[in-house]
């Protein structure tokens, strides 16, 4: 796999503002409740994903997922939280070619009077481990699959009351959305499903082979 992208934003119960000692006392989540997703250059089949906070050990748990899924060493790309120097050695230790990049924003004198965030104006990579190829160094394929995620998806509409209010239900959702992603969705370049490219489907899947999956668990777990 080559330069895998992390990271994408959602919400549940309510914003990280709106948090009070009552909701954190009604026990779970609430607050700000981040996807992080690892995507395939090539092949964009989503290979890994987890609701969780925004932290180092969500960070790390995620990424240990992607890493066993994984047959070749890679080249992976992320943004420049500093969450990541630590879950991507935990994940993948020095077997990886890791580069971060670094978004260089503008200064916004409407920053804080409205949603959108201050303008990009730059990106500078960074070589963390290994040898990265500066040419691959790029997270716009993550970026591309956050948009398809918040499309797809009428949880992660942003300014809606149609966010989730149990992170279970939160949890299946994005699953069942890239089970549809990676082996139902023809993708409009590749002409066939991500999974169909990376070589693990040989059809596309339809809405009924995805349920029959999701009735094969119900069962095994009654």
């Amino acid at each position: 796999m080559r330069g895998s992208r992390i990271a994408v934003v959602g919400l549940f119960d309510c914003k990280q503002k709106n948090v009070t000692e009552k909701k954190i006392e009604r026990g779970g989540i609430c607050g700000d409740l981040w996807t992080f997703t690892a995507i395939d250059a090539d092949t964009k089949l989503v290979i890994g994903w987890m609701a969780g906070q925004r932290d180092a050990g969500f960070a790390s748990a995620f990424l240990q997922d992607v890493e066993s899924r994984l047959a070749n060493r890679i080249q992976l790309t992320t943004d420049g939280h500093k969450m990541y120097f630590i879950a991507v050695d935990d994940a993948f230790g020095a077997s990886v070619d890791y580069a971060m990049l670094v978004n260089l924003y503008g200064r916004d004198i409407e920053a804080n009077t409205r949603y959108s965030p201050a303008t990009c104006i730059g990106a500078i990579p960074q070589t963390v481990t290994g040898n990265p190829d500066p040419k691959l160094v790029s997270t716009s394929y993550v970026e591309r699959q956050n948009l398809n995620m918040r499309m797809g998806m009428r949880r992660f509409t942003r300014l809606a009351n149609a966010l989730s209010k149990k992170i279970e239900n939160h949890a299946h959702m994005i699953a069942i959305w890239h089970a549809w992603y990676n082996c139902g969705r023809v993708h409009k370049a590749l002409r066939v499903t991500p999974a169909m490219e990376a070589g693990i489907s040989s059809h596309v899947w339809s809405i009924q082979e995805i349920v029959s999956l999701m009735d094969q668990r119900v069962s095994l777990a009654a």
